[in-house]
């Protein structure tokens, strides 16, 4: 009976150590695998002892993982967009010179791709700022168009996904420049329309002198450097090509050169009287020793100035005098011109007969201060000789005559009269 008992204890005693040893046998087994997996699965342990952590991620993280999947979408449909709006972007020139900077008084339009409301259309304020959607006021005052579109764009950037800006400039402000060198009156003048041919013509226009070849335009930047570009207007003119297309900005200052003895060879001076950008109105002076009614008798001379347009010719001047024939020597009239390359008067001898015929050497066109000197005919210049001799004998005879007109009338008036004796005697 004894036994039974002892038996049954040994086989528990057995089998505890036994279930002990395997627990102690497997238990660093077991740590180990766990350790080796909170190393490799820190997020996924994380999240099995923190589900609540998911939930409590901040705002930004949960927009910039929006913002990223809208990148993505937005790839493949932006490259549809593009292939139906090739131009939508137009190319600009990224010189220096070219370079329009923003200023007060500009206008433009913006545009927000993929963000219709969002686009708007403003002006600079004095400041040089404007009012974007969502971003609020930003300074665009010196920024070129392209600066100006990545700035809105960093405005907007922290609002919309990916935001694209396209500016158009609208208008630009009036501009105030300085112009020098062979224009008709060298000053300061404000523009409505930026472009040079305006500011010629602002200048009343480039003299005679004016070589159109290296018009040179100078431009004081942001940062105090300058920058000159100089522009062809003559070439546009010879060959019926474009104008050079240069937009002027605010303080730009424009020299016009004068031409010089080696410039002036191929150079048709001609030409540039006849267009649009000179000087539209010339002076010519005049001096007509032929002329009548002068307040010297018959034999006087006559000196004057004559306006005629830019392009006038020599028949022009002949016609706006009105010489006369039976006095005047047509075929023989003198046209003084200055050439500023010789440095000295230079006479041509002109036949107004001839031109009236449509003798085209005998009609040059006129220059501005030109000089032209009409003289006496054979028979006038006897006339005018005999007036000058007898000049003095036709004032003492005036002057007797004179006395003895006086002495009539006071006879006249002071004498005895027969008539008024006849009517006492009645």
């Amino acid at each position: 009976m004894s036994k039974a008992p002892s038996n049954r204890n040994r086989s528990i005693r057995a089998y505890s150590l036994s279930g002990l040893y395997s627990v102690v046998t497997t238990l660093p087994s077991v740590l180990l695998l766990w350790a080796a997996n909170m190393s490799l699965f820190p997020t996924a342990v994380v999240a099995q002892t923190d589900s609540s952590s998911e939930a409590q991620r901040n705002t930004r993280d949960q927009l910039e993982e929006a913002r990223q999947r809208l990148i993505e979408q937005g790839e493949g449909n932006r490259g549809n967009l593009d292939q139906g709006q090739p131009n939508r972007v137009p190319l600009r020139d990224n010189s220096e010179f070219d370079s329009y900077r923003l200023g007060p008084g500009d206008s433009f339009f913006v545009n927000v791709l993929y963000f219709p409301d969002l686009n708007f259309q403003t002006t600079l304020d004095l400041q040089g700022n404007v009012i974007v959607p969502l971003a609020g006021l930003v300074s665009l005052n010196g920024l070129t168009i392209q600066q100006a579109e990545q700035r809105i764009q960093s405005a907007l950037n922290q609002y919309v996904i990916n935001p694209v800006v396209d500016m158009t400039l609208t208008a630009q402000r009036p501009v105030e420049v300085t112009i020098a060198g062979e224009v008709v009156r060298p000053g300061i003048y404000p523009l409505q329309a930026p472009q040079l041919n305006v500011a010629l013509l602002a200048a009343g226009g480039t003299t005679r002198l004016a070589d159109l070849r290296t018009i040179r335009i100078r431009r004081t930047l942001v940062d105090g450097s300058v920058i000159e570009r100089d522009v062809d207007f003559y070439t546009s003119l010879r060959d019926s090509t474009p104008v050079p297309s240069v937009r002027l900005e605010n303080g730009d200052a424009i020299i016009v050169p004068a031409l010089n003895a080696e410039t002036i060879d191929s150079y048709d001076p001609t030409l540039v009287g006849r267009s649009t950008i000179a000087q539209q109105e010339i002076v010519v002076r005049v001096l007509n020793y032929a002329a009548r009614n002068t307040g010297r008798g018959e034999g006087g001379a006559a000196i004057g100035n004559i306006t005629l347009t830019n392009g006038s010719t020599f028949l022009d001047a002949i016609t706006a005098i009105g010489p006369s024939p039976d006095r005047a020597e047509l075929d023989d009239i003198a046209l003084i011109r200055f050439d500023p390359i010789q440095g000295k008067a230079v006479t041509q001898e002109l036949d107004a007969k001839d031109a009236l015929l449509g003798d085209a050497s005998q009609n040059p066109f006129l220059e501005h201060n030109d000089v032209i000197v009409i003289g006496r005919n054979f028979i006038a210049r006897i006339s005018y000789a005999l007036n000058t001799a007898t000049q003095p004998f036709r004032d003492i005879l005036g002057f007797l005559l004179f006395f003895d007109n006086l002495a009539e009338s006071a006879d006249d008036l002071f004498g005895p009269g027969d008539n008024d004796d006849d009517d006492d005697d009645d």
